[in-house]
């Protein structure tokens, strides 16, 4: 097997614990928030991609998961371009536009920001399943019961948005009241999806609670949620990520703390 080949099974992401996916998450997006510089982030995003390659994600897959960041990074650098604080050399001046040297610097290290705090959360959230996260919620961070299984309730049911659009539009061409004014056409059928929506989440809290998923007596679970030493190695990896950019940003100088912006 090729280093380069994504690892799968019992050391892929897939199978670690989703509370220590988030706690990598918030870590690595906490201390990249503190500065704007681009060293912080450089250095973040390098350490960032070598480890993707151990996510378990395919290239086709993490390209399709994260193209909405890789669209969204050179989108707001192109914004801070134009309208960044300006400092040094001016470029370009047009009305409320200012292309300088300042505005370069920012809109590169925003560049890399976005993709450093971006990419590494949607490779940990999109290896999260529904049912895993609300064990883990409840059982390791003992979150009430009765507000993970309805959140997780909610989340399962998202997927039949798509199902029941698909059924308005199809009911609503058999009738032939959906072939002409796109525009009323999506506001009507979204009301009618609305509404489809608030009586199936009516329905299922009724259930729920017939069930006794509202009940105040300390539930069980089928499966364990635990935290390993697998987890602790995720932890431990944001961990040295994040001191190794504050420490590289600070050495060469280049740490930009917010709090000093003015």
């Amino acid at each position: 097997m090729s280093i380069l080949t994504p690892l799968r099974g019992p050391q892929a992401v897939y199978a670690l614990n989703p509370v220590a996916k988030l706690a990598a998450a918030l870590l690595l997006s906490l201390t990249l928030v503190l500065s704007i510089d681009w060293v912080s982030a450089g250095v973040a995003l390098a350490l960032e991609t070598v480890l993707f390659f151990w996510a378990g994600l395919g290239l086709r897959v993490f390209f399709l998961r994260t193209l909405p960041v890789l669209i969204a990074a050179p989108a707001a650098a192109l914004t801070t371009v134009l309208y960044g604080r300006p400092a040094g050399q001016t470029y370009f001046q047009f009305a409320l536009i200012n292309v300088t040297d300042g505005s370069f610097e920012l809109a590169f290290a925003t560049l890399l920001r976005v993709l450093a705090i971006g990419l590494p959360a949607v490779v940990l959230f999109v290896t999260i399943d529904p049912t895993d996260l609300a064990d883990g919620l409840a059982q390791v961070l003992h979150l009430p019961s009765r507000f993970v299984l309805g959140a997780l309730a909610a989340l399962r049911l998202v997927g039949l948005f798509l199902d029941d659009w698909r059924s308005l539009e199809l009911a609503r061409r058999a009738r032939g009241v959906g072939d002409s004014g796109r525009i009323r056409r999506f506001a009507s059928q979204g009301f009618a999806l609305l509404v489809l929506s608030i009586r199936r989440g009516s329905k299922l809290a009724t259930a729920m609670e017939a069930r006794g998923f509202g009940s105040s007596i300390a539930r069980t679970y089928a499966r364990a949620s635990v935290i390993g030493w697998r987890e602790g190695v995720l932890v431990g990896l944001a961990i040295v990520v994040a001191l190794v950019a504050v420490t590289v940003s600070v050495s060469t100088g280049h740490w930009n703390f917010i709090g000093s912006q003015g």
